[in-house]
């Protein structure tokens, strides 16, 4: 088959190549591997890494959830969930509620709202969410 003229030729066992992606795939470990396909989620989604993003900015994105906890607090009762994107971790807390329903461990999400920091964690707080389907 011939290729075109702007195509760069592939070695094999080059990045990208098909040789190179097998042996990538049997030696890396399975968190790497899962790491890989939800920060390529993210950039398919037109999300931004959770790790280039910084406190103040509007933020989408995508990612798993790791932990949901309700927390009763006297004054003010949140649920606090940990989204992981592959790359680094978000906290995100809504306020005044006890549940959300779909809100659960494994469920894949992408989120927005503005970045904030507390005790040198990332976390948004009451983002708007969309639950997304995993393939």
């Amino acid at each position: 088959m011939a290729r075109s003229g702007s195509e760069p030729a592939r070695r094999p066992g080059a990045p990208g190549s098909s040789l190179h992606r097998l042996v990538r795939k049997l030696t890396a470990s399975e968190q790497q591997l899962e790491d890989e396909r939800l920060q390529h989620d993210a950039s398919r989604s037109g999300c931004a890494l959770a790790r280039d993003c910084e406190r103040g900015q509007l933020v989408s994105l995508t990612g798993r959830l790791r932990t949901v906890v309700y927390t009763p607090r006297t004054n003010l009762p949140t649920l606090e969930a940990e989204l992981y994107d592959g790359s680094d971790t978000v906290t995100l807390v809504w306020l005044g509620r006890r549940r959300i329903a779909g809100i659960e461990p494994g469920r894949t999400l992408t989120v927005r709202g503005r970045l904030a920091q507390r005790d040198d964690r990332k976390v948004i707080y009451n983002p708007f969410y969309e639950f997304r389907l995993t393939t």
